[in-house]
């Protein structure tokens, strides 16, 4: 297991039904699996050859009834509601498209590679309660994981949803450290041509992400 994949189930709650959505290798249900923190694990995946990776990982589990393989889109094929859902390693835009095919699930940890704001507003913006919002590093970069379940009504401020509300309240080296990375990343591409309304959000964006970065270097 990668030190992000073991980063993650890390935060996986106990529950009864398990679904791991993009599953790859299938090595968080194994991680649920055998530490009996679910009664059944799912494991879904829109590639069959990736999914057969999981099934192979898994086949004891699956030969006993506990393991359900799944090749489909998101959570559809999926024939039960299952407590706690983790999609790890998708962009937050298809994330969203998978929660907004049907009901949020009780418990769901979410690890978006990009647009992870995103995530937070469409959260937000359907009553869900957040547990966890922070930043990871990782085999050399950085991710954002979100923990948290369908019911609670999370309400964040702008900076929050753009940050992350745990980046904010109890900031960390690591958030830090990426911030950094980010401003520099912009002002690298700053340098380049563009249009002109690609260059102001930019430099808003920019100013956006220095604002932060000086606050939190003072309290770190």
């Amino acid at each position: 297991m990668t030190e992000r994949l073991a980063k993650i189930c890390s935060y996986l709650p106990a529950c009864k039904v398990f679904a791991d959505v993009g599953c790859d290798h299938g090595y968080c249900t194994q991680f649920m699996l055998e530490r009996e923190l679910c009664e059944r694990a799912y494991i879904s995946d829109v590639s069959a050859p990736s999914l057969k990776k999981a099934e192979t990982l898994l086949q004891p589990y699956v030969a006993a009834g506990r393991c359900v393989p799944v090749c489909a889109d998101g959570l559809t094929g999926i024939a039960e509601p299952c407590d706690c859902v983790l999609i790890a390693g998708m962009g937050g835009e298809e994330i969203v498209k998978i929660l907004s095919a049907g009901a949020i699930p009780e418990k769901f940890v979410l690890q978006p590679m990009k647009n992870s704001e995103k995530v937070r507003a469409f959260l937000c913006g359907h009553g869900c309660g957040i547990a966890y919002d922070g930043t990871f590093f990782a085999e050399g970069k950085f991710y954002d994981l979100i923990c948290g379940e369908a019911n609670g009504g999370a309400r964040y401020t702008e900076a929050e949803l753009l940050f992350g509300r745990d980046n904010l309240k109890r900031p960390t080296r690591e958030f830090f450290q990426k911030l950094q990375a980010e401003i520099c990343k912009l002002e690298a591409l700053l340098k380049e041509p563009m249009q002109k309304n690609s260059r102001r959000e930019l430099e808003q964006r920019l100013r956006a992400l220095k604002g932060v970065a000086h606050e939190i270097e003072i309290r770190l």
